[in-house]
């Protein structure tokens, strides 16, 4: 088969094109024909220092396809490992595409139990940007920060593939919707994803207009990390804040006396269960909600998908068609 196969960690350019034998599946695992998959953000950590994976290492996380035995059309769930605990995963714990082999192929093999029917309402490139970033989006708004209707959310950095599906589903919900964004552009964007305002992050006053504008917000959705403390400023006496990234720093400063004096909590979260995977799905389906893809390349071009997200000019998913 043919794959994106890295064999020392660096910048784009150690995703080489080649010829790679099959993979063949153990007890309980399957190999799909995959017809796209997508890059996330996580795929460009690894890549630049490896963390400690074994190389040569074909990267990928979000994958759809046919199931080489059944014949059937299916999307991947992309944790391995996550264990009985609903509320963390286990220490076993990984990621497709970590010390596995991942979707930048022409096949992969994953646990059977990782499979589940592609949604009818979308084609190959559409499922394929979901998995991380969609299930990501899910349990922070849902499972985390136990998103009620009618509250208010703020989905800091409008334009990547968690925000855009975080908008989504907070709007889907019946929440009202607020971005950051560092662009007038992508706020009107988002507008028709079922936001309703933003602010631009590039002022320092940002927060304060978010205060200005709401009275104070229900929940932060922040995959940035380390302006924790601007996002525990935004909220209302008993808000929440759910952080799933650290984009802009693993640091963060809080002023402990606000936290506790405005009954505050803050969530840490990370992709999620197989169950809620199902249920992120679902909700997918009953709504006909689809993706933002920025933009669809075939494998070959996959160093230009990763200098794109890596330059941060992108809008939604960027997918790699292997069809």
């Amino acid at each position: 088969m043919q794959a994106a196969v890295v064999h020392q960690w660096g910048g784009p350019e150690q995703l080489v094109l080649e010829t790679v034998a099959d993979p063949t599946p153990s007890p309980d695992h399957a190999v799909v024909e995959l017809k796209a998959s997508a890059v996330n953000w996580h795929d460009i950590l690894v890549r630049r220092s490896g963390r400690g994976f074994p190389l040569p290492r074909i990267l990928g996380i979000d994958g759809a396809g046919i199931r080489r035995d059944t014949g059937e059309e299916v999307l991947i769930y992309p944790g391995l490992n996550w264990g009985d605990n609903p509320a963390a995963p286990s220490a076993q714990f990984s990621i497709l595409g970590d010390d596995t082999d991942g979707t930048y192929a022409e096949l992969v093999c994953v646990p059977a139990a990782n499979l589940f029917p592609k949604p009818r309402h979308l084609g190959w490139e559409e499922a394929a940007a979901l998995p991380v970033g969609a299930l990501t989006a899910y349990r922070a708004i849902v499972t985390r920060a136990g998103l009620r209707p009618g509250d208010t959310v703020l989905v800091l950095g409008a334009g990547s593939g968690v925000s855009t599906f975080s908008i989504m589903i907070a709007a889907t919900l019946g929440a009202t919707v607020l971005v950051t964004s560092s662009s007038t552009d992508k706020i009107e964007r988002v507008r028709e994803l079922g936001a309703t305002d933003g602010v631009l992050y590039t002022d320092p006053n940002w927060p304060r207009q978010i205060i200005d504008a709401t009275g104070g917000v229900d929940v932060v959705v922040d995959g940035v990390g380390a302006n924790l403390d601007q996002s525990l400023y935004c909220l209302k006496p008993g808000g929440r804040v759910v952080v799933f990234g650290a984009t802009a720093g693993t640091v963060g400063n809080i002023d402990i006396p606000s936290l506790y004096f405005g009954q505050h909590t803050i969530l840490g979260s990370t992709l999620g269960t197989r169950d809620e995977f199902g249920r992120m799905l679902s909700l997918f389906d009953a709504h006909r909600l689809r993706p933002v893809i920025d933009s669809v390349r075939p494998l070959t071009d996959v160093r230009a998908a990763h200098e794109r997200i890596e330059s941060r000019a992108h809008f939604g998913k960027l997918v790699l068609s292997i069809d």
